[in-house]
């Protein structure tokens, strides 16, 4: 099994133990290991067969847990798991679907009015029985009708680019121990770096067709054979996502890689260019149309290119284009007059500036974060533990903060004592918008901050002219320097709320404050449409992890794609730069 499969069964043991009243802390254990695996790029199967490590070294990982671990490596089953699924109604998990609806308030539901299914619960509240319910309301039944919508949606039903990241990586290794395989290359919306991916694509320049898809077939995550053909064959594989495997003549591998990458939009667009050329592209390579341009499109005779991408784009007059710009946008268009962007490489990064450590929500304490950034080579961090309004995650108040920021100041000094010091620790702190206005600390505590994110975790449901001016309060606040996860959103579970985002870019561009784009899977938040035009209006952005466990630290590459989309060069990233070009561009 994947880390995303174990992560997602650990979290799927949560939610059925939270919905039947279970030990709030045996609850948090499962989900802190879940946050734990899904941030991991190394498989766990590596940690356990490599000598000298334990599953046990993981944040969050004792003995019982990590026998969990291995029974699903070993089975890809877990028997607690499936001993709960059969004590919890199916539907439960259908409606925890719906944004906001989370083990308890479902449990509700379906005691309280025999709810049984998305349907059931839509003419619940449309009939106002849901607002009869205990803690639930006319403004909870309003919020609920809304968002079954949601829930409903087959786009959110898609898999989490980093879920399908690591079937991809799995996937690959395997398929490239058949000696029948010169060269594999996955296509489709996970390379364009998309945030969900519905099916997976993959491109083989092999010797012989029928034994690659043998062993494609015979991969221990095979689950069902869906198409065999001459050169394609589909199957289903983990998490019910489908596979789809092509295998093409070497002459043909770019432009087949080219054409399965996408999107469609963007081939439509560079066929038509083809053709105004005399030209015809597929997924075999580039011909000349007989007759001329306006022939019918039938290639004869060899073809002029197809082996690289780079040879297929260089046939209709155009550079190469990073597969995260080809959307049917302008991409083609700039390619033309020699305008792409040099987009933004994770090597670029020099700092991250916003995570969390055992003082609030995380999962490892302040040096522990600390000697993880170290080790992936960064030159500063900012330590950004939430203030007092976040209540839930012990959020810090004065004193607490204060003091913590005495430990950063004592650890920079140990850090010099031997000469430059290997990183550089910032005092943070990841402030509230409160409702009614204001942040949730006073500006002579953030006075002395070297860093300070502005958050909106609560009141998400205000209308939208209070929501907007309560960040733009935010941003014109000279204490400031960046506002995080800037919509709220999470992926497939909550949409964004109600802001314009319009007049809150205007007010970050007036003021130099800069936006995030929170690399977590589940937020990548900005979008990149958003972080687009972010850059248009001269706002620097931020790329941050929001990290809660030194595994966390591993998601910057997922900030790293959606900037990548966005269009972003280094310079547009704030934290590309060195600390103290960073000082010199902050308000």
């Amino acid at each position: 099994m994947t880390n995303a499969d174990i992560a997602s069964a650990f979290d799927h043991v949560a939610d059925l133990l939270e919905y039947q009243g279970a030990n709030v802390f045996r609850v948090r254990a499962y989900r802190n290991a879940a946050r734990t695996i899904s941030g991991m790029v190394e498989s766990l199967a590596s940690v356990r067969g490599e000598s000298g490590r334990s599953l046990t070294d993981l944040e969050g990982v004792g003995a019982d847990l990590a026998g969990k671990i291995e029974t699903l490596l070993d089975t890809g089953k877990l028997p607690l798991l499936e001993e709960l699924a059969r004590e919890v109604p199916a539907v439960v998990f259908e409606l925890m679907r719906v944004p906001g609806l989370g083990p308890k308030k479902v449990k509700a539901l379906v005691d309280g009015l025999d709810i049984d299914s998305l349907d059931a619960l839509e003419q619940a509240c449309r009939k106002g029985r849901v607002a009869t319910i205990k803690g639930f309301g006319a403004k909870t039944q309003a919020a609920i009708l809304t968002n079954i919508a949601f829930a409903k949606s087959p786009e959110h039903a898609r898999l989490l680019w980093a879920d399908a990241d690591a079937i991809v990586q799995t996937l690959l290794a395997w398929m490239r121990r058949c000696p029948q395989v010169r060269r594999i290359e996955a296509a489709g919306s996970w390379r364009r770096g998309r945030e969900t991916v519905g099916d997976l694509d993959l491109v083989v320049d092999g010797d012989d067709a029928a034994s690659v898809m043998d062993h494609l077939h015979g991969w221990p995550e095979t689950s069902a054979v869906l198409l065999r053909g001459d050169t394609k064959t589909s199957i289903r594989g983990p998490r019910n996502v489908q596979v789809d495997l092509r295998v093409v003549d070497r002459g043909a591998f770019g432009a087949a890689w080219q054409y399965f990458t996408g999107s469609k939009e963007h081939n439509v667009k560079l066929r038509s260019r083809a053709r105004d050329r005399g030209l015809t592209i597929n997924e075999y390579g580039v011909w000349r149309i007989p007759g001329g341009v306006d022939a019918e499109p039938r290639p004869r005779g060899p073809s002029l290119a197809g082996e690289t991408e780079e040879d297929v784009y260089r046939a209709v007059g155009l550079p190469w284009i990073p597969p995260e710009l080809r959307e049917g946008g302008d991409e083609i268009h700039r390619a033309e007059l020699g305008e792409l962007p040099e987009l933004v490489e994770l090597t670029d990064i020099h700092g991250d500036l916003h995570m969390h450590t055992t003082a609030t929500d995380g999962e490892a304490t302040l040096g522990e974060m600390v000697r993880a950034a170290i080790e992936r080579g960064l030159a500063y961090v900012a330590i950004t533990d939430h203030g007092q309004r976040v209540t839930m995650a012990h959020g810090l108040d004065r004193k607490r903060l204060l003091h913590q920021w005495g430990e950063i100041d004592r650890l920079n000094e140990s850090l010099s004592q031997d000469g430059p010091p290997p990183i550089v620790v910032l005092k943070g702190i990841e402030v509230d918008m409160l409702e009614k206005g204001g942040l949730d600390l006073p500006d002579d505590v953030l006075a002395k901050a070297d860093w300070v994110v502005a958050s909106l975790h609560y009141g998400q449901h205000q209308p939208r002219d209070r929501i907007t001016a309560r960040i733009v309060e935010a941003i014109e606040n000279p204490h400031v320097s960046v506002i995080g996860h800037p919509t709220g959103r999470l992926i497939n579970r909550r949409p964004a709320y109600d802001v314009d985002m319009e007049a809150v870019i205007d007010a970050a561009a007036r003021t130099g404050t800069f936006l995030e784009i929170n690399a977590n899977p589940w937020r990548l938040d900005l979008d990149d449409r958003l972080a687009a035009a972010a850059k248009r209006a001269g706002v620097k952005l931020v790329i941050s992890t929001d990290a809660h466990s030194t595994a966390g630290l591993e998601v910057m590459r997922c900030g790293i794609l959606q900037a990548r989309r966005a269009g972003l060069e280094a310079a547009d990233v704030a934290n590309t730069r060195t600390l103290a070009q960073l000082k010199k561009l902050m308000k």
